[in-house]
Order: C-alpha cells, then structure tokens, then sequence
C-alpha cells in the first residue's frame, strides 16, 4: 500500500492527505521524520493538502503538527476525522 497521507514529526496529531480520501477507506500515512507508518480509517472525506487526525483528542485540547501547536480543538476529534475549521481554531489568534 502507497501513503495517502505525510505525518511531519513524530508525536503530531495529524497527518496532511497528499490524495484525496474517501469515507471508511483505511489509510496509511509516512511520517517523514523517521519513515515510520501510520493507519487510520477515515471517518469522512478529507481532500489533497487536508489534515486528518491520528490520536483521540478532547474539546479544547492543542493541536500539534511540526510538532508545534497549531490549534486548538473546538469539539472533540477521533483518529480518522477530517481536521478543518469546522473543529479546530487557529493557535494564532
């Protein structure tokens, strides 16, 4: 199986599609920082250049990616969903 998705760094939180993604399609992603791999089944469609999350996280939790927080979510989030503006909000402001 080829990877849908690039996981930057180790330890974030979710994973950027370099394809589209189907709904309830299994889906390996290549974390770039160590070329490990990662499954997750989606839960939802997730476009090329979208992020999709790998860990369970709770409403308010931070959102990490570079390893740098770059949101906070705004509802809670499951390994598999869509991560956008519908759930999260920026760290910036």
């Amino acid at each position: 199986m080829s990877h849908s998705f690039l996981v930057h760094n180790e330890g974030d939180h979710v994973g950027v599609a370099v394809r589209d993604i189907e709904a309830g399609e299994e889906v390996e992603g290549l974390v770039m920082e160590n070329g490990g791999r990662v499954l997750v089944t989606s839960k939802g469609v997730v476009p090329l250049g979208h992020k999709i999350a790998l860990v369970e996280l709770a409403d308010g939790a931070d959102v990490l990616k570079y390893q740098t927080k770059i949101g906070v979510t705004s509802q809670p989030i499951s390994p598999g969903d869509y991560v956008h503006t519908h759930n999260i909000r920026s760290a910036r402001w």
